[in-house]
């Protein structure tokens, strides 16, 4: 069955609004990193707080770099704290 004009379209924009919204955890895991480089380890709040933004986007930018392994989260009584994985030398 062949797609009309109408549905291409509408297919067209819900992609392109989906790539907006992986842009946007790009960004802000990249401003993640930034803040976790410069100002070490914090707890959650503190570093969305730091990062600003929409808090769903910066926890969606801090379980990509998890998934990743960029980050370290610790659980303490009070929450959690996320720091940079520390990249461990490459053999010779």
């Amino acid at each position: 069955m062949a797609k009309t004009a109408a549905s291409a379209s509408a297919a067209s924009e819900i992609a392109d609004s989906s790539l907006s919204c992986v842009l946007q955890i790009g960004q802000a895991a990249g401003a993640v990193w930034k803040t976790l480089d410069e100002q070490g380890a914090l707890s959650l709040a503190k570093l969305v707080e730091k990062v600003g933004g929409n808090r769903d986007v910066v926890m969606q930018a801090i379980g990509w770099l998890a998934r990743e392994d960029k980050l370290e989260i610790t659980e303490t009584k009070r929450g959690r704290i996320v720091a940079l994985r520390v990249a461990e030398p490459a053999a010779i």
